[in-house]
């Protein structure tokens, strides 16, 4: 997330002298440009790898600052949620073993972390969005506490005026609010940095841009958000609602989300991006810098921009500029943001060698890609991708609309092996990497459509969302421990669901989440109806605000038909005059013991399911008859 000591607090007048600061950091890099500093004839790449924490249940563990003090290891740094961790990998030279090399690193820092989570009770799992994650993860509790991720997030709330809203639709809809930042951290990636020279930085940039979208299709792997199966790459639409500052009641005007593809070509000069980033986004936080950076140009000093840079991490390009000084040297870097992380160590490698072999490959074949292919043509696949993955249409270099599948197979791969030969990378990683992204496209398949495939079957044997949901993530973390990519790997087995179930017992696994509710000020005819249709035997009553205020049985019901059958009309009797107000309810992370006891002491057949004062589901007496009657036939 960037430079981590900013004022949690930042007054006007600092906001103003960090905004001096960085009008003459843009002005510095425009010389700067104009002098040709940059190295060049050189090309580095570098890469960041972030991680979820879980416990033994493939719940969501805060055990990040436990980690990074245990580890005492610099490669690793902390993320906004204490439950991700980031390895930052070391630059190499783009040529011969680099990507191996790379892979080796990042496999080394893997093993070290899953040790040292291991002494902690915890697991690691690489993947773009955990599927386990919990509503009741997401508060301010799980924040690491670092300056500039509370800085962020009141920085954020305040310019927002209002609560994030989030709606996401795919083969589920997921429509929720939340109050805090914490939602950009069910997202983990894997981003690459290519190094170019300022010369070429617009031609690589657009090639880039252009190549985003089949490279998302391969590499997608982040379908399911709290229990709910939505776009085959979820993080693009969640990362870009969750750093939205846009206000509601602007949305007539003309604006642009913080996390955003672009909305045109670059012509000749990464200067063009840092402007349209200044002139569309407001700065989000400041600290005390001092540094002059056009006196230090003059005294023959090579500034790091530093308030630039900082503005600069608060704006999410998916294909972000970036700038760096190394030797007193300055250089560019194109850090692409969109891949997830996992589904395996060599999975991510492969893509990482897959997108830089296209950027060399086209680097090389095209003159100017923005005469091949429109603007929006390369956003509209970005978006389409997104939600499907390789279940689209590309459309093409001169218009040409192919199935993105038959794209990758018949000229990116061959382009990306150019590429990576153009940069004598070694012929067996060549293979190696590449003959990963075969395999995954001859199968079409890719973490995505192997994690829903999965889901549903796991779904379909009666298993609610979010025991699918750990299930599914156990399974995960089982084929992520033999290291085989992807496209080895099997689908969850009858034996696997039948084992793993057992080692959940609380009632959030149980529960009923398909449930049905009515108002207070709804007709006892209707909830009776309500009850008989779907039968069910307890209705949660529900506020207009979405509030729990009472539960309604179906004995109540009986009671209340019987006393008005002489003396008036049942038919006009509110719920809320019969309802239960002061119902007994239960957590979702309580066991099914204290499930029973309650039911047994209180003698009622149903416990709502509240977190946070949120209804989640209904625990009845059929869930756990069901749960125990599987239990007892196992036993025989």
């Amino acid at each position: 997330m960037g430079i981590q000591q900013v004022d949690q607090q930042s007054s006007p007048d600092k906001i103003r002298m960090f905004m001096k600061l960085l009008l003459k950091d843009v002005h510095a890099l425009e010389k700067m440009l104009e002098q040709e500093m940059f190295e060049k004839d050189i090309s580095r790449i570098g890469a960041e790898q972030e991680f979820f924490l879980v416990d033994e249940h493939m719940d969501p563990a805060p055990l990040g600052m436990k980690l990074l003090e245990s580890m005492n290891n610099p490669c690793f740094t902390n993320e906004l949620a204490l439950f991700n961790l980031e390895a930052n990998l070391d630059p190499h030279e783009f040529t011969q073993d680099a990507i191996s090399k790379t892979e080796s690193q990042l496999q080394d820092l893997y093993h070290q972390l899953v040790e040292h989570a291991a002494a902690e009770k915890g697991e690691v799992i690489t993947t773009g969005i955990l599927p386990t994650i919990r509503y009741r993860d997401l508060t301010l509790d799980n924040l690491t506490p670092q300056p500039r991720y509370f800085a962020l997030n009141d920085t954020l709330g305040q310019q927002r005026g209002e609560d994030y809203k989030l709606y996401i639709r795919g083969q589920d809809e997921l429509s929720f609010s939340h109050d805090n930042v914490l939602i950009e951290a069910c997202n983990t990636s894997f981003q690459v940095h290519f190094q170019v020279s300022q010369q070429n930085f617009a031609h690589y940039y657009n090639i880039s841009q252009a190549i985003t979208a089949p490279l998302l299709a391969i590499a997608a792997n982040s379908p399911i958000l709290l229990g709910k199966r939505l776009w085959h790459e979820t993080r693009i639409a969640l990362f870009q609602q969750a750093i939205d500052t846009r206000q509601s009641n602007l949305n007539l005007r003309e604006s642009e989300p913080r996390v955003w593809f672009g909305s045109k070509w670059v012509k000749s000069s990464v200067l063009e991006l840092f402007q349209e980033d200044i002139s569309k986004f407001k700065v989000l936080m400041a600290n005390d810098l001092e540094v002059d950076s056009m006196a230090q140009l003059e005294q023959g000093i090579t500034p790091k921009l530093e308030a630039l840079c900082m503005h600069n991490g608060t704006v999410y390009r998916w294909n972000r500029p970036c700038y760096g000084v190394h030797n007193n040297i300055p250089h560019l870097r194109i850090e692409n943001r969109v891949l997830p992380a996992g589904p395996t160590i060599v999975d991510a490698i492969a893509n990482m060698a897959f997108y830089l072999g296209l950027m060399n490959g086209y680097g090389d074949k095209l003159e100017d890609v923005t005469k091949l292919m429109e603007f929006s043509s390369a956003k509209k696949n970005f978006d389409h991708v997104s939600m499907r993955s390789l279940n689209t249409d590309i459309e093409w270099f001169n218009g040409e609309v192919i199935p993105c599948a038959e794209l990758i197979e018949r000229e990116l791969i061959p382009v990306a092996r150019e590429g990576l030969a153009l940069a004598n990378i070694d012929q067996a990683d060549i293979d190696k990497y590449m003959g990963i992204i075969e395999q995954r496209v001859a199968k079409r398949t890719n973490g995505s459509i192997w994690m829903i495939r999965n889901f549903d079957k796991i779904h379909q044997q009666g298993y609610n969302h979010k025991i699918s949901s750990k299930l599914l993530v156990q399974v995960m973390h089982a084929r992520q421990a033999t290291e085989q990519p992807l496209h080895l790997w099997e689908d969850v087995t009858a034996a696997e669901m039948a084992t793993l179930k057992e080692t959940y017992k609380s009632v959030e696994q149980v529960m009923s989440t398909n449930i049905f509710s009515v108002r207070g000020d709804d007709l006892i005819d209707l909830a009776a109806k309500i009850m008989h249709w779907n039968n069910v035997r307890h209705l949660p009553v529900e506020s207009d605000s979405g509030e729990l205020i009472g539960v309604l049985s179906y004995r109540q019901i009986l009671d209340i038909y019987g006393r008005y059958a002489s003396s008036g009309d049942v038919h006009l009797v509110p719920v809320k005059e019969v309802m239960n107000a002061k119902p007994i309810t239960i957590a979702p992370y309580d066991s099914l013991g204290v499930a029973i006891k309650l039911m047994r002491d209180n003698k009622v057949g149903a416990l709502p399911v509240v977190d946070n004062g949120n209804l989640m589901g209904m625990m009845t007496e059929a869930e756990l008859f069901k749960e125990y009657s599987t239990l007892l036939d196992s036993l025989h």
